[in-house]
């Protein structure tokens, strides 16, 4: 099982997290942020995809009982099916709306009411994808009994999300992790690590100061 350093490290050296407090990054809902995260990345790599996918499925098991995984789209599909697979489990995943041709299906694979579902995400920002995922297989009648995923980056809107859905969640690493295992490596100048621990406590705010 890997620690939450281990995967922050690996997560940085292979360019699935880009750490830029000086040049940041513009997020599609116009935001600057000193942080950019694609960890479809991981699924390039055997080694830390074998190791994300059995941390997952180890932390979910020892967490929650479930007879069926489901993967958020897009990026949670694959890291789903391989927890599923893993975990000898039936795969489902949801659609962010529902096709407007054929079935007209949001939720895709076989389910019924009253299935234990574990969600799979690659990444929790605000958590506002995952709630929506959740909430659409509430209301087929499945039971969810946890999200969880890669990485968060700790926002505390995040936190309040889950907690008004009544939805647990965990990550097998975090912004805080990440800081950490950037210093460590020798990567940030302690100025960089102030600007990223400002980010994390007011994203509007430093955004707009980086503006």
């Amino acid at each position: 099982m890997l620690s939450e350093i281990e995967v922050a490290k690996e997560l940085l050296k292979i360019n699935a997290i880009k750490l830029q407090p000086d040049a940041p990054f513009t997020w599609a809902s116009g935001l600057k942020s000193p942080i950019y995260c694609d960890n479809r990345m991981t699924l390039s790599h055997h080694s830390l995809r074998s190791g994300i996918k059995e941390t997952i499925a180890e932390k979910a098991a020892a967490l929650w009982s479930y007879d069926k995984v489901a993967g958020v789209a897009t990026a949670g599909i694959a890291h789903g099916a391989l927890i599923a697979d893993h975990q000898e489990l039936p795969f489902i995943y949801v659609r962010s709306s529902a096709k407007k041709h054929g079935a007209r299906n949001q939720i895709e694979g076989e389910y019924n009411a009253g299935d234990k579902c574990l969600v799979i995400e690659d990444l929790i920002s605000t958590g506002g994808s995952s709630i929506e995922a959740v909430e659409v297989l509430r209301s087929e009648g499945i039971e969810v009994v946890g999200v969880a995923a890669i990485f968060t980056y700790e926002l505390e809107k995040a936190q309040a999300n889950f907690e008004k859905a009544s939805c647990p969640f965990f990550t097998i690493s975090n912004y805080t992790a990440l800081i950490q295992a950037a210093a460590e490596m020798g990567t940030l100048t302690d100025s960089q690590v102030h600007s990223l621990s400002e980010w994390r406590k007011n994203p509007q705010a430093w955004s707009d100061k980086n503006c």
